[in-house]
């Protein structure tokens, strides 16, 4: 099956059959094997960088359920100090009156774009993702409604759009690539989309959202 063909019902049955919304012990337990991150391949070199990942954090991966379904992303602003000025998904540091880590990602995502909650079907979260940056991400997937509103903070968000499904999660789409950061030769994935440059710590969970619903076992 061509997964340019895939339907928005397939997806959802897909994802809701192979993720859980249970947090992993990684999430706060440095201890705990995580083994997603801008350096998951290569753990000797996450060494050498002397990164560690500490700063637990969430965010939104929402799947707009349209006829040929969409993934929501924004643009940081410029002026943020991590990541600033790339394509992201809504969320943010998980705070202590948080109750769940898609809380979080829900509170940041309507801090930042609008979104009602009312309009979103949690699904599951995908692997824990650690970053260059500092931060422990856990990505939660979940169904935005079509007839959802978006209104911008343009403290934090520089823009708000869509990009098909399809396109994300089609493997030819996907680009290795390696860069130089802190003296650390690093590969991370890309996925330009028409002006849009998605690359680093947002592709490499659309990367992982497309392993675990298209490459993993039910």
């Amino acid at each position: 099956m061509s997964l340019a063909e895939v339907s928005g019902g397939d997806f959802f049955a897909r994802a809701r059959a192979r993720l859980t919304l249970d947090v992993p012990l990684a999430l706060t337990d440095m201890s705990a094997a995580a083994i997603r991150g801008d350096l998951d391949t290569d753990p000797v070199q996450w060494e050498r960088a002397g990164v560690v990942a500490s700063r637990p954090a969430a965010v939104l991966v929402g799947i707009v359920d349209r006829p040929e379904p969409t993934v929501l992303l924004t643009q940081r602003t410029s002026g943020l100090s991590n990541h600033a000025g790339q394509i992201a998904f809504p969320g943010g540091k998980i705070d202590p009156h948080d109750e769940t880590p898609l809380d979080a990602a829900m509170r940041e995502a309507h801090e930042e774009v609008g979104l009602e909650r009312k309009l979103v079907d949690p699904i599951g979260y995908l692997d824990l993702y650690l970053t260059f940056s500092g931060f422990r991400i856990l990505p939660a997937v979940a169904r935005i409604a079509p007839n959802y509103a978006i209104h911008i903070n343009p403290n934090e968000v520089a823009d708000a759009f869509e990009v098909p499904l399809a396109f994300l999660m089609t493997p030819a789409n996907h680009q290795r690539l390696s860069g130089e950061r802190r003296g650390i030769i690093r590969q991370y994935y890309a996925m330009p989309y028409r002006e849009r440059y998605i690359w680093g710590v947002t592709a490499g969970i659309l990367r992982n959202l497309y392993e675990r619903i298209y490459q993993a076992p039910c």
